[in-house]
């Protein structure tokens, strides 16, 4: 059992939602604080912490994937997806 699981084992599956909602609401709110951030130091260290919540939401997205057991239908969903933001890229609606 890798560690994935062994945390939602750990914590429950209705916690670990919870800490998704939550890791998804950070990096929003650091995405706009990178949005509108002009000083070049400030901006670095704003940069770094972009990263830091896009791990942790990528983690979390994992973990939902595991809790939900749709990791197939994700992809497939994402294919779709690719698809019409290549059509509409293309100009050909969509």
């Amino acid at each position: 059992m890798g560690i994935l699981e062994r945390a939602i084992e750990y914590y429950g599956d209705d916690h670990q939602i919870d800490k998704a909602l939550e890791e998804m609401s950070e990096l929003t709110k650091a995405l706009l604080k990178l949005r509108y951030c002009t000083n070049r130091y400030e901006r670095q260290i704003v940069q770094d912490a972009v990263d830091e919540e896009m791990a942790d939401v990528e983690i979390m997205l994992a973990q939902l994937k595991l809790i939900f057991d749709n990791h197939y239908r994700v992809e497939m969903a994402k294919e779709k997806k690719k698809e019409r933001l290549e059509r509409r890229i293309n100009g050909e609606g969509g």
